[in-house]
């Protein structure tokens, strides 16, 4: 076997997350960062798990259309939805909208489903998963939600719940198979397709 084919894909995160990007460090493998460009509305009637499904795999897809045509590559795609009450909750955006989920969800159980895709742009095979986390909420106060609102400003995260930061102390027990999977990319599932699709995963540490 020559050197070149001895040589792995190109790995690419397909996510413009800084929290993304975080977690996939912690593999020690390299890797380039490139944005989808999609329109991540639900669909009508979909279920959590497939609009995250869906997502991840349309963010993957998106991402490896902008390579290279030529280029060998395993696209990394992930999206996070909340559930709540039956009802999907997606990134509050503003203060406002933090504080209103916030307090909807104190005391309350929400899901977050965290769904993986791994797009293998040599053979068009596609891998996913959604994993699931469900988080009970403490019956925290209105003043800290102020608190932690000042704090981490999450914004940007589904359901405004910022575990990897002052957000875990709102939580009163998270139940999942996976701890990085309610960050955003749940790297237990990650591991497990890059091995599938032959990835050297601890020999490029």
């Amino acid at each position: 076997m020559s050197e070149a084919s001895k040589t792995p894909p190109r790995l690419i995160l397909a996510s413009s997350s800084p929290y993304r990007r975080e977690l996939l460090a912690r593999l020690h493998i390299p890797f380039d960062v490139v944005s989808p460009d999609i329109d991540e509305t639900p669909h009508a009637g979909e279920t959590p798990e497939a609009t995250a499904v869906r997502l991840s795999i349309a963010k993957a897809r998106a991402a490896a259309e902008r390579l290279d045509c030529h280029a060998s590559a395993l696209v990394i795609g992930s999206d996070q939805v909340a559930t709540f009450d039956g009802k999907q909750i997606g990134k509050p955006g503003t203060h406002e909208n933090a504080v209103a989920q916030l307090r909807a969800m104190r005391g309350r159980c929400v899901e977050f489903h965290s769904a993986l895709c791994l797009f293998d742009s040599r053979t068009g095979d596609v891998q996913s998963a959604d994993i699931v986390t469900r988080v009970r909420f403490r019956r925290y106060s209105d003043a800290q939600i102020e608190t932690y609102l000042r704090a981490e400003t999450p914004y940007d995260c589904a359901g405004s719940a910022k575990a990897e930061g002052l957000g875990i102390a709102l939580i009163e027990a998270i139940d999942s198979n996976d701890p990085t999977a309610l960050i955003g990319l749940p790297l237990i599932a990650l591991t497990g397709m890059l091995v599938n699709a032959g990835y050297p995963v601890l020999e490029a540490a």
